[in-house]
């Protein structure tokens, strides 16, 4: 995620961290490299030019803090005044009424649809019953590709096929909300491939029967600067109440997100983090300026570990590691919980200095690996998972063929398995022992 801006900012503030002091010159020197990522990665030059100044203003005009070096609070600067470019703090939904109504606009191919889908989904999370409505009268497609996707969900999905007519449409869909009891309409509205006036004009009538509490303009981060222009067209036809950030996962400059705010004064609400219905998620403005400033973002990823792991089947496993018997079912379980949370790429990019540590790991090859290993195991027989003493050579063969990997790999893995049993069985050991000693144990770990 904004892999560009946040490799050209990682070493601007290594030059920033060599400042032996705060000068309006050597300040001057170091933003330079600053303003440069900003553009690059197709901030408004305007937006760019403005915050470099307040960074400036706010370091010449700020003692420094002793025991922290000049460059390190040069650094907290940059990362408060771009938590205040973001939007300082998330901007939830404002939802009020029965129902309430969220129109979601863009252009074409920009992710309504999906999006659509994706915030229906955290809504019913959050305890909501939302309605998904097609009214893209024009594009077949886009109908049934959010029928298909209320189904995954199980959300029902209100379309009218062969109805052009858009307020009959939402009068349609509202009072069907009213008969099942669906307190959110989600209207995933059509795009188009530019800007026109019919468009705008058929959104604002469509506002104006729906009177709607969120307006929410689907941009794809990809377009960066692009994004910007679209956005203040939009705002000034329709008032738009935010507006989401999708293909944040691709290869985004950053320059839509970092200008958004400053320039239509209206807050990115959320973000679409991956293809999948789950890879979406609110868009708080102080943990997105950490990620790109290489800081992670450790609380989403303790919030995507909570949502996406069992905690009572993490309570099981903890316990069969503590008395030794952990097999390669539970092995499985684990490496599949992982899985849930997300990539190895997006795991380690939460972490501080993760950014470092992707560029020199080949993150591919580890993801087969991991693949791998959970089609050894899926080849495996019951009683082979459980006891995998009795795999002897005959048996690897078949598992190899099975799997489609070597003899070699599936040696590996039990190999690897082996050495992770011995050392839980000694941690296990470890744990009985400080148990028997009781109180004595924890005095001498005492200072």
């Amino acid at each position: 995620m904004f892999d560009s801006i946040s490799s050209r900012l990682q070493n601007a503030f290594r030059n920033l961290r060599g400042l032996g002091r705060i000068s309006e010159e050597n300040v001057g020197d170091a933003l330079r490299e600053v303003r440069l990522a900003l553009l690059e990665a197709d901030v408004n030059f305007k937006v760019a030019r403005d915050f470099i100044e307040r960074v400036k203003n706010e370091s010449i005009g700020q003692g420094v803090v002793q025991s922290i070096q000049p460059g390190q609070q040069m650094i907290k600067i940059i990362h408060d005044e771009m938590v205040k470019l973001l939007g300082s703090a998330n901007a939830g939904l404002q939802l009020s009424g029965n129902p309430s109504c969220v129109l979601m606009v863009g252009l074409h191919g920009s992710g309504k649809t999906t999006s659509s889908a994706k915030l229906a989904r955290l809504l019913h999370k959050q305890g909501r019953t939302p309605l998904l409505v097609a009214a893209d009268a024009y594009r077949p497609a886009a109908m049934e590709q959010l029928e298909t996707l209320g189904k995954q969900l199980d959300i029902p999905a209100y379309v009218s096929r062969g109805e052009t007519d858009l307020l009959k449409i939402a009068s349609g869909a509202m009072a069907l909300a009213r008969e099942t009891n669906r307190n959110t309409l989600i209207f995933d509205t059509a795009g188009r491939l530019q800007i026109d006036e019919p468009l705008v004009q058929e959104l604002v009538r469509l506002r104006d029967r729906t009177k709607p509490q969120e307006i929410l303009l689907v941009l794809d981060a990809a377009t960066g600067q692009e994004a910007v222009n679209v956005a203040t067209h939009f705002d000034q036809a329709l008032n738009i109440t935010g507006s989401i950030l999708t293909k944040l996962d691709g290869d985004a400059r950053g320059g839509a997100a970092l200008s958004l705010k400053a320039v239509t004064g209206k807050p990115i609400k959320f973000a679409g983090v991956g293809e999948k219905l789950e890879d979406f998620e609110p868009f708080h403005p102080e943990r997105m300026a950490s990620r790109i400033l290489g800081m992670g973002d450790v609380v989403s990823l303790v919030e995507r570990a909570a949502e996406a792991v069992d905690v009572e089947q993490a309570q099981r496993l903890e316990e069969k590691m503590r008395k030794g018997q952990f097999t390669l079912d539970d092995f499985l379980q684990q490496l599949r919980q992982m899985k849930k949370i997300g990539s190895l790429e997006t795991i380690l990019g939460l972490l501080p200095g993760g950014a470092e540590a992707i560029k020199g790991a080949d993150l591919a090859k580890q993801e087969r690996e991991f693949r791998h290993t959970e089609g050894i195991i899926c080849a495996m027989t019951a009683q082979e998972r459980h006891s995998p003493q009795i795999l002897n050579a005959r048996r690897r063969q078949r598992i190899a063929k099975g799997s489609g990997v070597s003899v070699t790999e599936v040696n590996t893995v039990l190999n690897r398995f082996a050495q992770m049993q011995q050392m839980m069985k000694k941690m296990g050991k470890f744990q009985k022992m400080l148990a028997r000693m009781g109180g004595g144990a924890a005095g001498l770990l005492r200072p």
